[in-house]
């Protein structure tokens, strides 16, 4: 029995969606494209054991984790934030580029495990105890974590006020 079997196809039809979270997670392409390699590199070691699982759970987790990890490993690393985003196929209308250009600005600016708490519970709609468990802490740090975020994202871009009577925006 081959030990990766399914591996290809999984990663073929979820890449996309995963590729996506990692970007939340890191707000930068190449970044997000490491992490992503970096979690189904693990998760491939385990395939024979989460394949009939599920491994797409294993994965973001693993997302999540490595996320967090990485900012602890490079706390004396200072990133810049750019004014501009990288082109994309498929770009939303008009009226709906700046609201996510500022979403990911915003999220840029919060500390890695406030952007994965708020990634987890309002992009991944985890409940606060799933989120506790993906990021190995408990409900009352994810609590407080989210507060903070969101209170920080209200003073970092407060044209983000839109959302909160338009999700829609975003999708």
């Amino acid at each position: 029995m081959d030990r990766y079997a399914g591996f290809s196809e999984f990663v073929q039809t979820r890449e996309r969606a995963l590729l996506r979270t990692a970007f939340l997670l890191t707000a930068d392409v190449q970044l997000a494209e490491d992490l992503l390699q970096s979690a189904l590199a693990k998760a491939a070691l385990h395939w024979l054991r989460i394949r009939n699982g599920q491994p797409e759970a294993y994965i973001r987790s693993a997302l999540y984790r490595e996320s967090v990890s990485r900012w602890r490993h490079r706390r004396g690393v200072t990133e810049v934030p750019t004014a501009s985003m990288p082109e994309r196929a498929g770009v939303s209308p008009e009226d709906q580029i700046d609201l996510r250009f500022a979403v990911i600005a915003a999220l840029r600016r919060l500390a890695p495990r406030q952007r994965a708490v708020l990634v987890l519970r309002f992009y991944e709609d985890l409940s606060e105890s799933q989120v506790a468990e993906a990021l190995s802490c408990s409900v009352g740090t994810v609590k407080s974590q989210t507060h903070d975020a969101l209170r920080r994202l209200r003073s970092l871009a407060p044209e983000l006020a839109e959302f909160r009577t338009n999700p829609e925006v975003l999708l």
